[in-house]
């Protein structure tokens, strides 16, 4: 079980808030009427960027890693980014194939990471490079969309959709990058 010190560290509480500010920026977005209604939403989508920026800046600087840590960071980010992406199924046609995209890939990595886990004991070790790529590559656009009705307010349908399936195509990229290395760890005894 987790230590009192653990579960209560800097960088896991700042992990906790991340996952709490979920349903607030989802809200205030999907109800969003005026303009001026989406500037609460990229404030706390912002907050979230810079939270989820410093937790491992933190972690690593002042030794306060933990196996709860390793846990809570990506789990934070994964809700966050699938948030992200479901604010924006109603809003843009596109959106659902990328929705559909990051519930395969991520339950993929779930369910292999669970078997490899189960049969050998073996963990993927922290993300790898074109994951972390992808991961900033959708946050960036979904940052954009997310700003899109305060400063893009023109942006054109054909921009959006582009930057839609830019996701698109890096996350497959990284679904199918990330095959080889579950089958590498699945084989390692």
């Amino acid at each position: 079980m987790y230590k009192r010190k653990e579960i209560f560290s800097i960088p896991n509480i700042l992990g906790y808030f991340r996952i709490l500010l979920i349903p607030f920026f989802m809200y205030t977005y999907m109800t969003a009427e005026t303009v001026r209604d989406y500037y609460a939403p990229a404030v706390m989508v912002g907050a979230s960027s810079i939270t989820d920026m410093f937790d491992g800046l933190i972690a690593r600087k002042f030794n306060m890693v933990t196996e709860l840590g390793k846990l809570i960071d990506p789990f934070a980010d994964k809700l966050t980014q699938g948030a992200l992406i479901l604010c924006f199924v109603f809003k843009y046609q596109y959106m659902r194939y990328l929705l559909a995209l990051y519930v395969l890939k991520e339950g993929f990595m779930l369910v292999a990471g669970l078997v490899i886990l189960h049969r050998n004991g073996n963990k993927l070790n922290g993300a790898k490079w074109f994951g972390k790529v992808s991961t900033a590559l959708v946050y960036a656009v979904m940052f954009i969309l997310f700003l899109h009705p305060i400063f893009f307010p023109n942006l054109d349908r054909r921009v959006v959709d582009s930057l839609i399936a830019l996701c698109f195509f890096a996350m497959a990229a990284t679904l199918i990058l990330y095959v080889p290395v579950f089958v590498r760890l699945y084989r390692d005894e």
